[in-house]
């Protein structure tokens, strides 16, 4: 800018930008150096430099507007843009946060379905542990009661064998004394005759008398001891255990 001193109070707005602040303060600086008036509270000022100063107030004066109303457009296309920014922000972050809202409610759905599918397994297992535990019981007690009715069985299969046993050791017994008893009277007749013949030789005709082996006293003889000696012998009977239920 030219100074009010060459006339040319001209200022190029392209080559520098207009203070109006400055050049307010330059009149006031004009006012401020004047000569002052004694005793009257007035001050002289140089009239052409205060109306150069005027005019390049007056004459810049638009286009420091004008470069104001730009920047005012320029705030308001700047706080627009940012404006639309800040929503263009807050919209993603909704949506973001939308997003995030529907990932967390997934992730609580998830977290539910794993705690009911823990809690149903849990209950599954205890489940088939008590089964378990009450098939594992129930075989212990079967098991139990066949091995006491097997032990009684047993225990009746051996008192059976224990009687069929006795009964064919008391019937061989039995068959064996008769046996003897039968040998036992066979020898005492064959003494009686031999004693007897001997008596009839000695008495005539008399004839022999068995004695009873039990009282020891004479006895008429019987059907078996009238029958032939030489009978073959009699068998023992046989009795094999009875058979194992």
């Amino acid at each position: 800018m030219n100074t009010p001193a060459n006339g040319n109070y001209y200022t190029n707005p392209t080559s520098e930008r207009f203070n109006i602040q400055q050049e307010l303060d330059r009149i006031e600086e004009i006012v401020l150096e004047g000569a002052r008036v004694p005793l009257s509270g007035k001050t002289l000022v140089s009239e052409d430099e205060l109306l150069d100063q005027l005019d390049v107030v007056r004459v810049n004066l638009p286009a420091a507007v004008q470069e104001s109303v730009q920047i005012v457009q320029q705030r308001e296309e700047i706080l627009m843009e940012a404006e639309q920014y800040a929503q263009e922000i807050i919209t993603a972050a909704e949506k973001q946060a939308a997003t995030i809202l529907n990932e967390m409610s997934i992730i609580r759905q998830a977290e539910a379905q794993a705690q009911q599918v823990r809690a149903q397994t849990n209950q599954e297992c205890e489940t088939l542990r008590s089964q378990t535990l009450a098939e594992i019981e129930q075989l212990q007690t079967q098991a139990r009661q066949d091995w006491e009715e097997m032990r009684a069985r047993t225990m009746n299969d051996a008192k059976t064998i224990q009687e069929d046993a006795d009964t064919y050791a008391d019937q061989v017994l039995e068959n064996m004394e008769r046996q003897f008893m039968e040998m036992l009277h066979v020898l005492r007749n064959g003494r009686q005759k031999i004693q007897g013949t001997q008596s009839l030789d000695a008495e005539g005709t008399v004839p022999a008398t068995p004695i009873n082996p039990t009282a020891g006293t004479a006895r008429p003889l019987s059907r078996r001891e009238a029958m032939p000696q030489d009978r073959p012998e009699r068998p023992l009977l046989q009795r094999s255990p009875r058979p194992r239920q």
